[in-house]
């Protein structure tokens, strides 16, 4: 359904009018034959018809298009009363902004939020009703901390109400340490385990280190007896060397003594012996 033509201040262009309800258009739809409609009625014409009812030219509702853009302009600048003009609202703006000022109009009616109260009133009104609604909650004047909904509220047992208020509590408390109790022991059992495989892998390195250890330990005594023989056979090699020095000290003293031939003979064999026993001595070569 489209708006009322009696809101409308001044005159309205045929063409901006339903061709079914002939009332304003609202939410206008366009068919092929240039003859336009509101959404409602021409989707409620389609139903048990299809054709334009207007023409009576074929037409579906994948057909239908929005209106044309000028013709669109044309219909939000016409001018038309708030609907709330009976009741005391003398609003006049454009057809595009009607909407907007009639959901906050102060002469709309508005059911009261009290549940049970049926009581449709001015939103301006809404505020003092509320305050002397016969269905508005309020606390018990007896400090009990009850919520009076009706008259028969006011007959409660205040007793009854805060012992059934500490029951409520009492559960509420236990549900929540109950809940605190099972989130603590989730997350001590997330710790533990992982502790205990912080633990297995802790563990697993140690070992490493220790294989690791173990074979620089037997490194460390391999290279050290390398050394000792190492240093055996420079001792030796050391000894070997302060013998042949000696031997070329006395070939060298042997060289000097020329007195006779016999006795340079003599003198001669004994260094060329003592030579031959060093170069018959065995050597060990280590390779490290």
């Amino acid at each position: 359904m489209g708006y009322d033509i009696e809101r409308f201040v001044g005159y309205v262009n045929e063409g901006l009018l339903c061709s079914i309800c002939r009332d304003v258009l609202e939410d206008p739809l366009q068919a092929p034959c240039e003859h336009a409609f509101c959404t409602a009625c021409i989707h409620g014409w389609l139903v048990h018809h299809s054709n334009c009812p207007e023409d009576r030219q074929m037409i579906d509702v994948s057909l239908l298009r929005p209106l044309y853009r000028y013709m669109k302009n044309d219909l939000n600048r016409l001018q038309l009363h708030c609907k709330n003009r009976e009741y005391g609202c003398e609003m006049v703006c454009s057809l595009e902004s009607i909407d907007r000022h009639e959901r906050e109009c102060e002469y709309s009616q508005i059911p009261c939020s009290n549940a049970g109260c049926t009581v449709q009133i001015e939103r301006r009104n809404l505020e003092g009703h509320l305050a002397v609604c016969e269905y508005r909650s309020r606390e018990c004047p007896n400090g009990c901390g009850y919520t009076i909904l009706s008259a028969e509220d006011t007959q409660h047992n205040c007793v009854a109400e805060l012992r059934t208020e500490l029951e409520l509590l009492r559960s509420e408390m236990i549900c929540r340490v109950e809940e605190a109790k099972h989130e603590m022991e989730s997350r001590l059992d997330s710790q533990r385990r992982h502790m205990v495989q912080k633990e297995s892998i802790l563990q697993n390195e140690i070992e490493e280190l220790k294989s690791q250890m173990s074979r620089m330990m037997s490194d460390v005594r391999s290279l050290m007896a390398a050394e000792r023989q190492h240093r055996q056979e420079l001792e030796q090699a050391e000894l070997e060397k302060r013998e042949l020095m000696e031997l070329l000290r006395g070939l060298q003293k042997d060289c000097r003594l020329t007195t006779n031939e016999g006795s340079r003979k003599s003198t001669n064999f004994r260094p060329l012996a003592r030579l031959e026993s060093v170069k018959r001595k065995p050597r060990e070569v280590t390779v490290i």
